[in-house]
């Protein structure tokens, strides 16, 4: 019987996360499709979480129209599973700044960052850093001061080792 297995990186981000001090700090998810993935991050990291209430208008237009938050957001780490253009960000950027907030630090798991996504997000003097993982490979030449790339390798590494070994996987996720 073959079954899939979802490996994903959250612990990788969350351990980089955590050389922070995370005391004031918010993980929002843009919308309900990654506030699952959001709050697990935000369980790993020891923070709180809020959600944004985004419409998707077109492949280039975005709209969140809140942030639905009980409390008031000091800092705030943006999580998602991929960029590509850059628009969901920058609207989330928009809301958080109508909140008050005065750092962010941005999370995911795939940096595809298409055309200038990538120039774009670090333009933003709030942006204090972007994270991503290698599985989409950033050429050196495509690469911010503010980018922060961690290898996945090692996770995948020891899947293929219990994988082979016929030992649980279920432990790395």
């Amino acid at each position: 019987m073959c079954r899939s297995i979802h490996l994903h990186a959250l612990r990788e981000l969350a351990g980089h996360f955590r050389q922070y001090d995370l005391s004031n700090t918010v993980v929002v998810s843009p919308d309900l499709g990654r506030a699952k993935d959001a709050a697990e991050f935000a369980r790993l990291t020891g923070c709180r979480r809020r959600i944004g209430a985004k419409q998707r208008y077109a492949d280039d237009r975005v709209v969140i129209s809140a942030i639905i938050a009980r409390s008031r957001i000091g800092t705030s780490s943006y999580w998602t599973t991929r960029y590509r253009r850059a628009s969901t960000i920058s609207r989330l950027l928009d809301r958080l700044r109508e909140q008050g907030v005065r750092s962010v630090r941005i999370a995911c798991t795939h940096g595809i960052f298409a055309n200038s996504a990538l120039e774009r997000i670090e333009e933003q003097p709030d942006v204090a850093e972007i994270v991503s993982t290698n599985t989409v490979p950033i050429p050196m030449n495509k690469r911010v001061p503010k980018l922060c790339v961690l290898s996945v390798a090692p996770v995948f590494a020891e899947a293929i080792r219990r994988i082979h070994n016929g030992e649980s996987v279920s432990t790395l996720l």
